[in-house]
């Protein structure tokens, strides 16, 4: 009996591994962009779409009208709330708080977000229309590329893990930045003032000692409003109120650490899946097997496979060789190897900016097909790398 329970243990332990923290946030993304694309590909697309696209009332009513809008300009802006609480939580007391914790992981997040930019340029700049979604493929997808540690156990060693998260945060800052710098509409100066006047009343409230929830949930979606209407993407108005609320600490948690450790689940198992489904819905009738070789696939695809382990790899193994940082601890070099594999998951942000980029339908649609070809390459090439490679112990096993 045991000869047989045995065997079985070992086929159900990655089936085990997809409901572990770090795993069961990327399998539900993979699952629902699985069913979005089903969903735009079956006789119910037409409602699918209008589901999402089908406007309510006239765009000078209020601009967010339909649903669709209100996902990635409002619901969205909670994912990025919650970015920016953990950013701030690293930077101040995690993996981020001092220059030699942050300099390898800020190194590799620049190098991954630059290098897939310069291949996406070479592959697509001759085209002025498609140069605009030159920072899709710089983004990695913390739950997708986590899932896919928590698929292999303890087989890689916990110092990747964090580097990997450190990695995706700081690429997460940086993918921040790009939206705010490149990815806005025409600056309304009233609303601007206005926004930054709501955010200074809310850096008041930070310095006068405001430690409740609600006074930062209500000013929050004040200045939500005013970025809505200022033409900087809404979203962006989540990650500078994060900022605001205080890390100090009472009665043993802080008021930032309440609010991560509230809304992270509702971020990960609920706004990002909508976002998800709303987004990665793709009609292949109008794109066939030789669109792929189109230069928006591929150069997103290219982006994502090539350029993020060239860059992150190379600046590693650049940086260790001449001194300038330590090379994450228990790891050898092509336990790294594969992790930078799984740094071109891209997913969520990728998503987000490839709305931002183009104004055709059948450009994000094409962008769609190139993140989701090159996020499951590098997941599947990351993940046979590291499980075919590595020298850690499994997991222990159950007595059986």
């Amino acid at each position: 009996m045991a000869d047989i329970r045995l065997p079985i243990r070992k086929i159900a332990a990655p089936v085990r591994a997809l409901f572990v923290s770090d795993a069961s946030a990327g399998v539900l993304l993979i699952m629902v962009a699985a069913a979005a694309m089903l969903a735009a590909n079956s006789p119910f697309s037409q409602e699918y779409y209008q589901l999402f696209y089908g406007e309510w009332f006239d765009e000078e009513v209020f601009k967010l009208n339909d649903l669709h809008l209100w996902i990635n300009d409002g619901l969205m802006a909670i994912f990025f709330f919650v970015v920016g609480l953990e950013v701030k939580r690293e930077l101040i007391a995690g993996q981020l708080s001092t220059p030699e914790q942050r300099r390898l992981p800020v190194m590799a997040a620049i190098a991954g977000m630059a290098v897939p930019a310069l291949i996406y340029v070479s592959i697509a700049g001759g085209d002025s229309t498609l140069i605009r979604g030159w920072a899709i493929p710089a983004a990695t997808d913390i739950a997708f590329a986590m899932g896919v540690l928590g698929l292999l156990g303890s087989r890689v060693p916990a110092s990747l893990r964090l580097f990997l998260l450190t990695v995706a945060i700081v690429d997460d800052i940086g993918a921040v930045l790009v939206i705010a710098a490149f990815y806005t509409a025409n600056i309304k100066v009233m609303w601007l003032v206005i926004s930054l006047l709501v955010f200074g009343v809310m850096v008041a409230m930070n310095r006068f000692g405001v430690d409740r929830i609600w006074p930062y949930i209500i000013v929050a979606l004040l200045l939500w409003i005013a970025v809505l209407f200022s033409g900087v993407h809404a979203t962006i108005a989540g990650v500078v109120a994060a900022l605001t609320v205080p890390m100090k600490r009472r009665d043993g948690q802080s008021l930032l650490e309440k609010l991560e450790h509230s809304l992270a689940p509702w971020s990960a198992y609920l706004v990002v899946p909508v976002f998800g489904f709303a987004n990665a819905g793709v009609d292949l009738s109008d794109i066939g097997l030789d669109n792929l070789l189109d230069p928006l696939p591929l150069a997103i695809a290219a982006g994502l496979v090539v350029g993020k382990q060239l860059g992150i790899f190379g600046i590693i193994v650049a940086a260790v060789k001449l001194g300038i940082a330590k090379a994450p601890e228990n790891a050898n070099w092509v336990e790294i190897y594969g992790v930078t594999i799984l740094c071109g998951i891209g997913f969520t942000m990728s998503l987000f900016i490839s709305g931002l980029a183009f104004p055709s339908q059948f450009l994000i649609d094409e962008a769609k097909i190139g993140i989701l070809l090159g996020s499951v390459i590098s997941a599947i090439l990351g993940f046979v790398v590291l499980r075919l490679t590595t020298t850690h112990p499994e997991e222990v096993q159950e007595p059986v």
